[in-house]
């Protein structure tokens, strides 16, 4: 669902900021070799992703659900010298051409991949977060957010991606629609949470920007 028309779409990425020649390498060769393409966070979100980061100039960033990594390397470009992304999927064949990009990158030291079941891993990282980045299976969106929220530093940043679903939010769900249930559930969750105030943004699928009081 375009919640915008595609020429306003267009304008609207050709006055925002270039994309980066690698993250055009990147575009280009996920569109070509992996499944689901649509997935990629691509060059106007990409652009948002990258100006929070910069505005927050996080020391520690943490992304759920890193796909071929066109995301964490947005993100990574706000990073504090000393900073670091930690960013976590379970997909094992993605993880080469995942490192392969952030290789190319002047951040290669400062991204820690880490391949396995997320809300397994989440607890194990010993850290504070200035800003995170959910983007993974849409089913524990509230488990992932009521995991991070305490691991979060005063002020910092959670973004929530897809959380208008392709417009189904605003739908009659359909029976057994599992995901646009907990989507709804999560929308209404970061809306009366007290621990943050939210801001959803119709950025391309919805992506929605809390800030941890």
């Amino acid at each position: 669902m375009n919640f915008i028309s595609d020429e306003l779409d267009i304008y609207v990425t050709n006055h925002s900021e270039n994309e980066p020649e690698l993250l055009a390498q990147l575009n280009k060769e996920t569109h070509q070799k992996i499944l689901q393409p649509r997935m990629l966070s691509g060059h106007f979100q990409g652009r948002v992703l990258s100006m929070l980061s910069k505005i927050i100039h996080p020391t520690n960033i943490l992304e759920v659900g890193t796909y071929t990594g066109y995301a964490t390397l947005c993100l990574a470009e706000g990073l504090a010298e000393n900073g670091t992304i930690d960013t976590l999927d379970i997909e094992e064949e993605l993880f080469d051409f995942q490192r392969k990009y952030f290789d190319k990158s002047q951040w290669k030291a400062q991204i820690i991949q880490h391949l396995g079941n997320a809300l397994e891993i989440i607890p194990t990282l010993n850290k504070k977060y200035d800003l995170v980045f959910i983007d993974a299976d849409k089913e524990n969106y509230i488990n992932y957010f009521h995991l991070i929220v305490p691991m979060m530093n005063k002020s910092g940043i959670i973004l929530s991606d897809n959380v208008l679903w392709s417009g189904k939010v605003l739908e009659e769900v359909k029976q057994g629609d599992i995901t646009t249930e907990i989507l709804l559930e999560y929308n209404q969750l970061l809306k009366n949470d007290s621990r943050v105030e939210t801001v959803l943004l119709p950025i391309r699928d919805g992506l929605t920007v809390s800030r941890v009081k």
